[in-house]
């Protein structure tokens, strides 16, 4: 199943959490619901019982409303340039304290990361996911090194 496919099943299932939340149904009870309805690609109880949390805290409205937000996305970019900015000012920044400091979501951040900037996190370094022949070969290089000189000073 790609990406988009699972986004978008979780989102359906969250809508429909979101649905059975008003109606004063358990957790337990939407789950039973969605197991006979899923089958056995409904979401785990625990999962339910967490989403059910979160709801009632009022934390998940931005996740139904993500496919708005990978839209928006393009229409941001000054946000886009503000994210990119902090990690290669510190490219070991947490996506937690850049949401904290732009004031949006985790997940926002995270989406623009991975998507729109095309970064990962290796090790504790945000990085470009395609790096050059060049840029792999260094990267080894200094890995190897540093893993002889503490594998010689921790013997």
């Amino acid at each position: 199943m790609s990406g988009d496919a699972r986004d978008f099943k979780n989102l359906e299932t969250r809508a429909a959490i979101k649905f059975f939340f008003p109606q004063s149904k358990a957790p337990k009870e939407i789950h039973a619901i969605l197991v006979e309805t899923l089958g056995e690609h409904a979401p785990s109880y625990p999962t339910v019982k967490n989403w059910v949390a979160q709801f009632k805290r009022g934390e998940l409205f931005h996740l139904l409303c993500a496919s708005s937000w990978t839209t928006q996305n393009s229409d941001h970019p000054e946000i886009i340039d503000q994210i990119h900015e902090l990690i290669l000012e510190d490219r070991r920044i947490s996506a937690k304290s850049i949401a904290g400091q732009l004031g949006i979501s985790r997940e926002q951040v995270g989406s623009i990361i991975h998507e729109d900037l095309d970064i990962r996190k290796l090790s504790v370094k945000w990085v470009p996911k395609c790096l050059n022949a060049h840029q792999k070969r260094q990267w080894c290089q200094s890995s190897e090194q540093l893993l002889e000189f503490y594998s010689a000073r921790y013997k």
